[in-house]
């Protein structure tokens, strides 16, 4: 069904309003400004039955007004979202969707078929935590991604090294397309989707080498105890999710913890993250851990 679009323009600013207010009591559904014009978009009917009673009522209020009037074309909106979305080159790995997925080196791209799951590297704080994945990811490595989404960063995970990752996600409706994803990555080997709540969950699949996690800093701050226990000295966690503004409470947060040190932050726009690594005991926890030990014999 073909658009029509009407698009007044006043003669002088200061008609504006008066032209807005009688184009709405006309019968405009919305308006938008195109510079100094105002616009309107019509249906068929609408602009069958209503198209010259707008003219009328805009000239009323400015005889003087410029009227245009034009038809907009055809879209296909269930595909034209797809204009939105494009690679992203991270580093050591690209994040595409399908359709723009053909030529590229498969273990260095991490398609990602956007769904209903959060995660198809539009957001900065997926393309934060993939930036720096980089470099902390090992060869061989254990790793868990707590709020998986589309297990974009689970899968980056294996194409990185990492030869047993979680992927640990509450929302039911992610878990199908993250399932997917992985399946279309061809890590379904390396890669376990599972459904439930990230404080349950994590000491299952512990001990692990890297923890990544995107999710809110109120529920990163909440779940560190667990993610400490499940990280041995020389891990780390991946942070993100974190506004820029809240990064000296977060800051906070991991040094009252213990055993974390700071290595790597970065931000994109209004978003943080950053790399923590996991520290020893320090001497005065050994010697308690000892005398525990000897007064247990």
């Amino acid at each position: 069904m073909p658009l029509t679009r009407l698009s007044i323009l006043p003669s002088a600013p200061a008609l504006r309003d008066g032209l807005s207010s009688a184009l709405f009591a006309t019968g405009a559904q919305g308006l938008q400004e195109d510079g100094e014009a105002l616009v309107t978009v019509l249906d068929e009917a609408h602009a069958r039955a209503h198209l010259d009673a707008f003219v009328e009522a805009a000239r009323a209020v400015d005889p003087a007004c410029v009227v245009e009037i034009g038809e907009l074309p055809e879209v296909d909106w269930s595909s034209a979202w797809r204009s939105r979305i494009g690679a992203h080159e991270l580093g050591a790995l690209a994040i595409v969707p399908p359709w723009l997925a053909e030529g590229r080196d498969a273990a260095r791209t991490v398609v990602i078929d956007p769904e209903m799951a959060f995660g198809t590297g539009e957001h900065e704080t997926t393309r934060c935590v993939v930036r720096l994945m980089d470099g902390v990811i090992r060869a061989g490595d254990t790793v868990v991604d707590l709020g998986a989404g589309s297990a974009v960063l689970a899968i980056a995970a294996a194409k990185l090294g990492a030869t047993r990752v979680a992927a640990i996600e509450l929302d039911p409706d992610a878990i199908n397309n993250a399932e997917q994803n992985v399946a279309a990555n061809g890590v379904g080997d390396r890669v376990r989707v599972l459904e439930g709540d990230a404080a349950v969950l994590l000491p299952l699949v512990a001990p692990v080498r890297v923890v990544l996690a995107n999710i809110l800093s109120s529920v990163i701050t909440v779940l560190l105890p667990a993610i400490g226990a499940a990280v041995p000295a020389g891990g780390a966690a991946i942070f993100s999710g974190i506004l820029v503004t809240e990064r000296e409470s977060v800051l906070a947060a991991i040094e009252a913890a213990g055993r974390w040190r700071v290595t790597r932050e970065t931000s994109e726009g209004e978003w943080w993250a950053v790399v923590v690594e996991r520290t020893a005991e320090d001497g005065g926890e050994r010697r308690r851990t000892a005398e525990d030990g000897r007064r247990l014999c």
